[in-house]
């Protein structure tokens, strides 16, 4: 049954190409979505895979007005076709449709069009710009941190930076499991305390050793991550990510790392990582891989009993995926 308490914006326009602050904004869209039906559903796809007529069929109204989510990425490479449906639809959105828009902020006019009638039409903005520079990334772990609940310093977001790195994905499951651990208080001696020895144990450690085919290197990282308490929807997401962005990778053939990363809309040192791991890989082994992360993401949701095995099974069967001829 549907809750009247609650209305999602019918029109969210996602800008920018920072990756976690994208995903979270899809994810807060369809978390709102599901308040007022719990059983909306979610269709993500890319602007450039859709015809005219599959957009159309999409955001038709229902009979019976189920919740819908529509998620359509890569806006920016919309053609000039797409983009009049879009910007046509905006001036009337269907009931019971939420119909989010990423656009990384540039591409060609076409995507530009939409990009101004969703914000002509009063769509929700959510800006999403890179992080590059120091400063932006000591307020992301700030702001992570009082997310969380906690309290921190400049130094303690200073160690923590420098025992994580630069990704975000990582410093914000640092910063949350900082602040449960501490119960609220991220000092720099926490910081230190905490990752003296084992600041590799994140769900990205998990992942770079499972998508590489370590399979021994890979379950020690996740039993330590487990005893750290690094929660299972971390490390099933950064197993998500490894393997799609090893499958970007390797689809886009062999190149230099830096026209790559413009062509994919990621980081140069993310791209020539992923070029590393994705030797080995053949194309049957990154589809099984595709669906055991899928699977993975459901289980540690609550689909499995037991969340655990749930990710020492999905490991196992990535590596196995990794040796598939």
């Amino acid at each position: 049954m549907n809750s009247p308490a609650v209305t999602p914006a019918p029109l969210q326009l996602v800008l920018g190409e920072e990756e976690l602050l994208v995903e979270r904004a899809i994810r807060a869209a369809l978390d709102t979505a599901r308040l007022a039906d719990p059983a909306a559903d979610l269709t993500r796809l890319r602007v450039a895979d859709l015809t005219g007529p599959e957009l159309a069929e999409l955001v038709s109204p229902s009979l019976f007005a189920e919740g819908r989510v529509i998620v359509l990425d890569a806006a920016h490479e919309a053609t000039q076709d797409i983009a009049a449906l879009v910007v046509s639809y905006a001036k009337a959105p269907a009931e019971g449709i939420v119909l989010v828009v990423v656009h990384n902020g540039g591409g060609r006019k076409a995507g530009k069009d939409i990009v101004a009638a969703m914000r002509k039409a009063g769509a929700v903005v959510t800006e999403c710009a890179k992080i590059t520079k120091s400063s932006e990334r000591e307020a992301f772990v700030r702001n992570e941190i009082r997310r969380a609940g906690g309290k921190t310093d400049p130094a303690a977001v200073a160690a923590l930076i420098d025992s994580v790195g630069s990704d975000l994905r990582e410093l914000a499951a640092a910063a949350g499991q900082l602040v449960a651990d501490t119960g609220g208080a991220v000092t720099e001696e926490a910081v230190r305390r905490y990752h003296r020895g084992r600041a590799d144990v994140t769900g990205f450690a998990v992942a770079e050793k499972a998508v590489t085919g370590d399979l021994a290197g890979a379950m020690e990282a996740l039993r330590w991550a487990m005893n750290l308490g690094v929660p299972h929807v971390l490390v099933a997401d950064a197993l998500a990510d490894a393997v799609r962005t090893v499958a970007r990778v390797a689809g886009a053939g062999r190149a230099d790392p830096f026209r790559l990363a413009g062509e994919l809309g990621m980081p140069a040192w993310k791209v020539k990582k992923a070029l590393g791991q994705a030797r080995g890989w053949q194309p049957a082994g990154l589809a099984e891989a595709m669906r055991v992360v899928a699977e993975v993401n459901a289980d540690v949701k609550g689909v499995a009993a037991d969340a655990d095995y749930a990710l020492e099974r999905a490991v196992l069967r990535l590596v196995h995926a990794h040796r598939r001829d």
